[in-house]
């Protein structure tokens, strides 16, 4: 593993913090802006401590910031990009031919 350079760790890292269902339901939420840990619990659905966990491991990773107001904490996508990453996957899962995709907006 040592052969493995750090930003292929940091990749790996990131990955496997939006290899959950919830946490990427997370993602997609705030991609339309900041939200309270509170309104992401109702949103996704899921108590107050297993959002906040999840929660923490998008922030260790690097995918969201988050920003304490009074007695709330609000949360938001520091790395927007990872949206562009979902929405290749949607068109490679609905294209039959994979290489069709070569040349278009998801993988010029």
């Amino acid at each position: 593993m040592n052969s493995v350079s750090a930003d292929i760790r940091i990749h790996a890292q990131i990955f496997k913090a939006l290899g959950h269902p919830a946490r990427l339901h997370i993602v997609m939420l705030l991609a339309d802006g900041e939200r309270c840990v509170c309104d992401l619990t109702d949103q996704v659905g899921l108590d107050i401590s297993t959002i906040s966990k999840h929660l923490s491991i998008l922030v260790q990773a690097g995918v969201l910031v988050n920003e304490r107001r009074a007695n709330k904490i609000f949360h938001r996508l520091r790395t927007p990009c990872v949206l562009k990453v979902f929405t290749c996957l949607s068109e490679v899962r609905r294209t039959p031919d994979s290489a069709a995709l070569v040349g278009s907006s998801c993988c010029p």
